[in-house]
C-alpha cells in the first residue's frame, strides 16, 4: 500500500486518536478531533477520501472546523495529505495536459487562444457596488462573500471583484475557504442523485438556479478552481460544466473536470448556443438544453466517464 502513503498515514492518526471510522459509498467518517473530542455522543462528522489521480488524501469536516486544525489535533502536516512531496512554491510548472486540451478545444471552435481585453476607454463615474454573493458552509454558517463591482467608462463597463471572509469578530476583507457557491444546496443534489451545474462566475449560477437547477461556481473566476472545491462533489451522479466561450472560460471547464473526474459518476462540458455564457444564452431566448457541446473537451470526459 505504499502508493496510498497519504491514506494510510491520516487513517491511522484518525483511528488513533478518533476510534475507528465508519465506511460510506465514498466518505469514510470519524469524530473530529477539534470539535467531537469532548468524549459526547456525536454523529461523525469528519470526511476522509482518498483521491487516486492527484495521490492525495482529502479531509473534509463538515462542520468547518479548518483542514490545519484537524491535521494539528492529529500531530500531523500539510504534507502528510500527499504520497509524494510537492514542488517547492515558486517551481516552473509544465502546461497541464487539461489546459493544452482545451487549446485544442478552442482551436476547434475556431477562438483565439489569447486573451485579448477590451480598451473601454477613462472612467465615467466611480465604481459602484452592484451585487454580494454569500458563500456558506454546509450547516449554512456565512464562510464568505464576493462582492461585484461595475465601473462606467466610455467603451464600456468594467467589472471587477472584491471578497471577504467571515470571522469572529465581523466581516474581514480578504480570501476565504474554497467552498462551492450554493454549498449546502450541492451537497443536498449530491446525496439525492441530482444533476449539478457548474458555472464561471456567481451571476451565471444564479441564471441557472432561477430556470429551476442545482447550479455553483467558484469565487475568483477562471483563475479560482482550486481541487478543494472538487472534493465537496464526491459522490455526485451527473455534473454539467458550463464554459465560457472564451480561452479563459475552456481552460477553466478542463481543469474543472480533469479534478472531478475520478470523484463523480459523469461528466458533461457544454456552452452558450449564443452569446458568451450562460446568461446571454438565455437572454438569446435559449433553454438550459439548448446548451451545446464544447469540441473536444466533452468528449473526451463523457466518454472517459462512461468508459470507467
Amino acid at each position: 500500500m505504499d502508493s496510498n502513503r497519504s491514506w494510510d498515514t491520516i487513517t491511522a492518526a484518525l483511528n488513533r486518536v478518533s476510534g475507528p471510522g465508519r465506511r460510506g459509498a465514498d466518505w469514510t467518517t470519524y469524530l473530529c478531533p477539534v470539535h467531537e473530542s469532548d468524549g459526547r455522543h456525536h454523529h461523525p462528522s469528519l470526511g476522509v477520501v482518498y483521491n487516486r489521480q492527484r495521490g492525495r488524501t482529502v479531509v473534509r469536516c463538515f462542520a468547518g472546523c479548518p483542514d490545519e486544525q484537524v491535521l494539528e489535533r492529529l500531530g500531523l502536516r500539510i504534507r502528510d495529505l500527499f504520497d509524494e512531496p510537492r514542488a517547492p512554491a515558486g517551481a516552473r510548472r509544465t502546461h497541464s495536459p487539461a489546459v493544452a486540451l482545451a487549446d485544442q478545444a478552442l482551436q476547434r471552435a475556431g477562438l483565439s487562444l489569447e486573451v485579448h481585453k477590451r480598451d473601454l476607454g477613462p472612467r465615467l463615474a466611480n465604481p459602484k457596488d452592484v451585487a454580494t454573493y454569500l458563500y456558506r458552509w454546509p450547516d449554512g454558517r456565512s464562510a464568505g462573500c464576493v462582492v461585484r463591482v461595475h465601473t462606467e467608462h466610455r467603451n464600456g463597463r468594467a467589472k471587477s471583484f472584491r471578497q471577504y471572509r467571515r470571522t469572529e469578530s465581523g466581516w474581514t476583507p480578504g480570501g476565504f475557504a474554497h467552498l462551492p457557491f450554493h454549498l449546502p444546496e450541492v451537497l443536498d443534489a449530491v446525496r439525492s442523485g441530482r444533476d449539478i451545474h457548474i458555472c464561471e462566475g456567481e451571476a451565471d449560477a444564479l441564471t441557472a438556479t432561477h430556470a429551476g437547477l442545482t447550479a455553483t461556481c467558484n469565487a475568483g473566476g477562471a483563475q479560482g478552481w482550486h481541487p478543494e472545491h472538487a472534493t465537496w462533489f464526491t459522490g455526485a451522479h451527473r455534473v454539467w460544466i458550463i464554459a465560457d466561450r472564451d480561452a479563459p472560460g475552456y481552460r477553466h471547464a478542463a481543469r474543472v473536470a480533469e479534478s472531478l473526474f475520478d470523484l463523480v459518476r459523469e461528466l458533461r462540458i457544454v456552452q452558450a448556443r449564443d452569446g458568451k455564457d450562460l446568461t446571454e444564452h438565455c437572454d438569446a431566448g435559449h433553454h438550459i438544453s439548448d446548451l451545446d457541446p464544447v469540441p473536444v473537451l466533452d468528449a473526451h470526459y463523457c466518454l472517459r466517464s462512461h468508459d470507467r
